[in-house]
């Protein structure tokens, strides 16, 4: 791999260089676009799951059921615009009150936007991406799915324990999905005191679609929905 002060040809070291700093406005233009286009969506939910899930699938019906309850309790719903769960939650959405977003990502196999989309988005960045789905989120409801999916939700698990994000309601669906996993965490992660034991306090494993409304308004009985000067400093440093 060459790296750039092994360059030796001052030209293409700096075309390089050129590139690179223009590379940057492209990341900054992402987050500029996000911020104008989602700072008044909201509350919001973002929900997340397999882009391979099938509308035969149980967990298809029970996401589009899910996010129609909230989207109609007032919830913006955001997902990936993708197929599979991220169709299901802008579909369910769509059909709601509430706006359906979705947080589109250029990959090269398995993406393609869905059509249930008030608020359309399209980022080249990964990390970007993962921002705005914690921003502006008041709530994380995870349905089955793979590594993105694992990746999403351990990811504003981390930042919830860290302090560097506020705390919202985590939700996984699907028991018989996520139970495994779960003692496994109890099993390994706090049982070898790599997490605490009141980590495991940041999830709730809900099946129902009505049971999932309620928790996320039983939530906020006890705090304020809108996030507070402190938590909208804290979250300038995501």
């Amino acid at each position: 791999m060459t790296r750039l002060r092994q360059i030796v040809d001052r030209e293409r070291a700096t075309a390089l260089k050129a590139r690179e700093s223009w590379h940057m406005f492209t990341i900054m233009a992402e987050f500029i676009e996000s911020t104008e286009r989602l700072s008044d969506a909201r509350p919001a939910v973002s929900i997340f799951g397999s882009a391979r899930i099938t509308p035969l699938d149980p967990f298809y019906e029970a996401c589009v059921d899910t996010a129609q309850r909230l989207s109609d309790a007032g919830f913006a719903i955001i997902s990936g615009g993708g197929p599979g769960i991220m169709e299901a939650a802008n579909k369910g959405g769509f059909a709601g009150k509430s706006p359906s977003i979705g947080l589109n990502i250029e990959l090269p196999r398995e993406q393609s936007n869905n059509a249930w989309q008030n608020i359309s988005l399209s980022f080249r960045h990964f990390f970007a991406r993962k921002v705005a789905f914690v921003k502006y989120a008041d709530a994380y409801v995870v349905f089955p799915g793979g590594f993105g999916t694992l990746d999403e939700m351990t990811e504003v698990l981390t930042l919830i324990q860290t302090g560097k994000s506020r705390h919202i309601p985590v939700i996984l669906v699907g028991s018989s999905f996520w139970r495994g996993l779960l003692d496994w965490f109890e099993a390994k992660l706090v049982g070898k005191g790599m997490i605490a034991a009141k980590d495991m306090d940041l999830i709730q494993l809900i099946d129902e679609p009505a049971n999932i409304v309620d928790a996320i308004f039983a939530f906020y009985e006890a705090r304020d929905i809108e996030p507070s000067e402190e938590e909208r400093q804290k979250m300038l440093y995501l």
